[in-house]
């Protein structure tokens, strides 16, 4: 097992790792700094960038941190909905038992918003992940369920997130009306050769790992084979330790990285 023959507690890699020891990357920073403004400022924030660069992470994280007395937070992943199966679910989410009827379901969301809003004092944020399955018909409707008091108010936070091919979807002429609507927007780069170097260092410590296993040839190796994913950087580097482990070596080199990279990539 690699975490004793590297003395490790945990595995500092998984994905499954405590939100206390999120990593902040340049992306992570910036992404909170928006965030933060759509607490004071309520509207429709857009997020993008390709699979594995923390995207849904960094909403999770924000979202747990909320305070639940001032914010009602929302997060749906099932995109590939009809208008009506959408909203049931967003009903459900909000505490109500839908309506049969589209038209009495959209009107119980609203109603029970504005509630959130003008008697509880409590902000709801509604988060669309992998927004760019939506349905051309219910990005329509999100324009429509965004309007209160004849478009004066905003009660509710939106957040899309979604892969680059969202940004191409909301360009379309047919979907001006929401993408005008947008206050917020943020593309992910990943994570740099920098911060990878410093995210392996700061990871084996707080594993209370063995500390300068990886030579700095085999971080480069990892960065250039991750697309700037920290997902795809994390399997690379726990397969790494992984064959290190299996193979005696204390120090991983590149021809540990190269091995790891070609075992992933054969699935």
């Amino acid at each position: 097992m690699f975490l004793s023959y590297f003395g490790m507690e945990f595995n500092p890699f998984d994905k499954e790792i405590e939100t206390k020891y999120s990593f902040k990357t340049a992306d992570l920073q910036i992404v909170e700094n928006r965030l933060d403004y759509l607490k004071e400022h309520p509207g429709i924030a857009l997020f993008t960038g390709n699979p594995g660069l923390g995207k849904t992470f960094s909403i999770r994280e924000f979202m747990n941190n909320l305070n639940p007395n001032l914010y009602k937070c929302i997060y749906l992943s099932m995109s590939s909905l009809t208008v009506h199966e959408f909203y049931k679910q967003l009903a459900l989410a909000l505490g109500i038992i839908p309506e049969n009827k589209k038209i009495d379901l959209f009107r119980q969301i609203q109603d029970t918003i504005m509630d959130f809003a003008k008697n509880k004092k409590i902000q709801v944020i509604i988060c669309i992940d992998e927004a760019q399955y939506l349905r051309t018909d219910i990005i329509n409707d999100l324009k429509i369920l965004t309007n209160f008091d004849m478009d004066s108010k905003n009660y509710f936070s939106l957040i899309l997130v979604g892969q680059p091919i969202l940004n191409t979807i909301l360009n379309r002429n047919i979907h001006e009306a929401l993408k005008q609507r947008i206050t917020i927007s943020y593309n992910y780069i990943g994570i740099s050769k920098e911060e990878l170097e410093d995210y392996i260092k700061t990871r084996l410590v707080i594993a209370h790992g063995k500390q300068d296993i990886f030579t700095p040839q085999s971080i480069e190796a990892i960065y250039n084979s991750c697309s700037n994913s920290l997902r795809v950087a994390n399997n690379i580097i726990t397969k790494c330790l992984i064959l290190a482990t299996a193979e005696q070596k204390n120090i991983i080199d590149n021809d540990i990285v190269l091995k790891a990279y070609n075992d992933l990539a054969l699935g």
